[in-house]
């Protein structure tokens, strides 16, 4: 049985906090309380990326990574969005990362379902994207059951080489 989870929006001073790694500002500013994690390094070039793309965007907040929050259990286990507003063809990505004590409980598909519910409501998306490294097989099994189909690769300054998957909502 999957977890019940929701994908809470975070706004531009949470964001900047969880850049700065200040983890009590930041559960200030959050709907709700954050672990430690979401302070951990290797999180914080997405939540700097997102704190500058709320301060030039402040209507992108609805759209981009927030808190995978385990309505059941009252937890934050992780952080999921999409990479921004649709673009011009109406494609949204998403991205998804579960904190390691969460991992192997259904919590990374469980986000992205409620991730493409969300894309299939809005009327301005029509495609919705994923980008997963060709090692990151436990990505691609969260991914796989949804239909995603490969259109492509592209080499991300981060992330290095990602294979690309589209589906149309």
């Amino acid at each position: 049985m999957s977890p019940r989870v929701e994908v809470l929006p975070l706004d531009g001073p949470a964001f900047a906090a969880l850049a700065a790694g200040d983890l009590a500002t930041a559960t200030a500013a959050s709907p709700v309380p954050l672990p430690p994690g979401f302070t951990h390094p290797a999180w914080s070039e997405v939540w700097r990326m997102r704190a500058e793309q709320v301060a030039a965007d402040p209507a992108a907040a609805a759209w981009v990574t927030g808190v995978v929050w385990d309505a059941d259990r009252r937890l934050a286990v992780g952080r999921a969005g999409f990479h921004g507003p649709p673009d011009g063809r109406g494609m949204v990505e998403i991205g998804y990362a579960v904190l390691p004590e969460h991992r192997r409980r259904g919590y990374a598909r469980a986000a992205l379902a409620a991730l493409l519910a969300r894309a299939r409501a809005e009327p301005a998306v029509s495609v919705v994207r994923l980008s997963i490294a060709p090692s990151n097989t436990a990505s691609q099994a969260v991914a796989r059951p949804f239909g995603f189909v490969v259109v492509g690769e592209q080499v991300d300054p981060v992330d290095g080489v990602e294979v690309v998957s589209e589906l149309p909502v």
